[in-house]
């Protein structure tokens, strides 16, 4: 009898890639993700964090064992109804961020998150539609089981922030529905930033719009399969490198972003949770159980990337003898205290956490905001300290390592050699620092982290507006209250 082989989850993931969807890059359309150059790697390192689930020894770490099943999903999926259980689902994203070096922010757990906050929620949402409960009942239940690669789109195309939808060329262009049939609604207009658009499986999609009753027609929460007919995925420019020696982190970390359009797209009515009530949208968009899951993983990979980048800040000192300096170290003490702060929030966010109404054990959101809001500014200034402790040193690093066993070899291990390290590996730590801070996709992970959670100081600002500011003003005023007891203050 012929044995069957066991096809680990990595390859099963890029095997469901083939599934007819219209990825673009450069004007053409791609016929085979996983083999083209622009997504091969990136693609190699999601099948090796696929193939954790099936690895007895660390299934544990990333996943958890699916009650009634058989199985291991990602944790993930994982609904926590402890403070156990929420240090279980920080474990599991930790270790996916430290095995990319924080370098990937959308690996699935993030939107799978949101759907996993609704689905614990879905008790108190069903208020917003007898129908939500069972629509994300099932589709929680078949992502999880299926291993389903998550990602969202909720931003509206930037053509003319100045308008608003009452300006008809932009209420075109916003997703709308354009229709409604018995098999679901047709839409139409665009989203974006898709990270990670061209190897999801599904989107989930809303508006990040406040919009009025009367815009009924682009209020909706949808989850879009990738392979929709009429759904086209339009990439940014690449910026995968298949010199591993020359550009490390981007020949394995280019997280694809991309435009998608929606040229007539139907929705079954299944995957539409909901559709046509503005307020309604707004709610579930703002309920606190879903973000607080989907907000804790953003802040735990960002230790991982900060850690990252204060490793190689700190190889980069050594490789060049200037430990000792005492700017050096203050620069580098820097970095340690922005940990540190990070770790210091997630530990409070999930030591403070509350049972909601669910009963599900949700993080500390206040602690949660924080970290997003001033991770904002953290990552950007941590990239700005490693070129100031490297700097001239990045852009004299030949363009390959080939000079090294080439005719010029023994000058190129005189002259690159460095304080603590060779000369060969002196250059391949600069290499591995360009990546960072001059390359195309060092570039992008600046402008990630300034924006991915929207306006920053609109962010900072909402922190101030939603605070209790009675429990830190009352105290000022009864002060000055007790002090005018005392009389007079004399004044000379």
């Amino acid at each position: 009898m012929r044995e069957v082989q066991h096809i680990l989850r990595g390859e099963k993931f890029l095997r469901s890639l083939n599934d007819g969807r219209s990825v673009w890059l450069e004007g053409k359309k791609v016929e085979h993700i996983a083999e083209h150059s622009a997504f091969k790697g990136t693609l190699e390192t999601i099948r090796g964090l696929f193939d954790t689930l099936d690895d007895p020894g660390l299934r544990d770490t990333v996943g958890f064992k699916v009650e009634g099943r058989d199985s291991y999903a990602h944790s993930s999926f994982l609904v926590p109804y402890t403070q156990e259980q929420l240090a279980r689902r920080s474990k599991s994203f930790s270790y996916w961020s430290n095995e990319t070096h924080g370098m990937m922010s959308r690996l699935s757990d993030y939107a799978r998150s949101i759907i996993t906050g609704w689905y614990a929620a879905r008790g108190q949402l069903k208020a917003l539609d007898p129908h939500f409960e069972s629509k994300i009942t099932s589709y929680y239940e078949n992502a999880r089981d299926n291993d389903l690669f998550l990602t969202t789109a909720i931003i509206d195309p930037q053509i003319d922030r100045s308008s608003n939808l009452s300006d008809s060329r932009i209420a075109e262009r916003f997703l709308h529905v354009v229709r409604e049939t018995e098999e679901g609604i047709v839409v139409r207009g665009a989203k974006m930033i898709a990270t990670g658009a061209p190897y999801t499986h599904d989107f989930v999609i809303f508006s990040f719009l406040k919009f009025d009753a009367k815009d009924a027609k682009h209020a909706h929460v949808l989850i879009v399969p990738a392979n929709s007919p009429g759904l086209h995925i339009v990439c940014r420019e690449s910026f995968a490198d298949g010199s591993e020696h020359n550009h490390p982190l981007s020949s394995k970390y280019d997280e694809m972003d991309a435009v998608l359009f929606f040229d007539d797209v139907l929705i079954p009515w299944e995957r539409v949770l909901l559709y046509g009530d503005s307020e309604k949208v707004l709610a579930l968009r703002a309920n606190k159980t879903a973000n607080a899951l989907a907000f804790h993983q953003n802040v735990v990979r960002f230790v991982a990337k900060l850690e990252f980048v204060t490793g190689v800040s700190m190889a980069i000192s050594e490789s060049i003898g200037v430990t000792g300096f005492l700017h050096i170290q203050e620069k580098l003490g820097e970095l340690i205290g922005q940990i540190d702060i990070i770790k210091a929030l997630i530990i409070a966010s999930e030591t403070q956490g509350k049972h909601d109404e669910s009963g599900v054990y949700v993080p500390e959101l206040s602690y949660i905001h924080t970290a997003r809001n001033i991770g904002t500014k953290f990552y950007p200034r941590a990239i700005e300290i490693l070129q100031q402790v490297g700097g001239g040193g990045f852009v004299q690093a030949p363009s390959g390592i080939e000079d090294f066993y080439g005719p010029i070899s023994k000058l190129m291990h005189l002259y690159f050699e460095g304080a603590s390290v060779s000369a060969e590996k002196k250059v391949q730590l600069l290499k591995l620092a360009w990546d960072l801070v001059g390359s195309p996709l060092g570039s992008r992970h600046e402008l990630y982290e300034r924006f991915y959670a929207g306006d920053p100081v609109r962010a900072f600002a909402n922190q101030y507006v939603e605070f209790d500011k009675e429990r830190l003003i009352d105290p000022i005023w009864k002060l000055l209250k007790d002090t005018s007891k005392s009389g007079p203050i004399a004044v000379k």
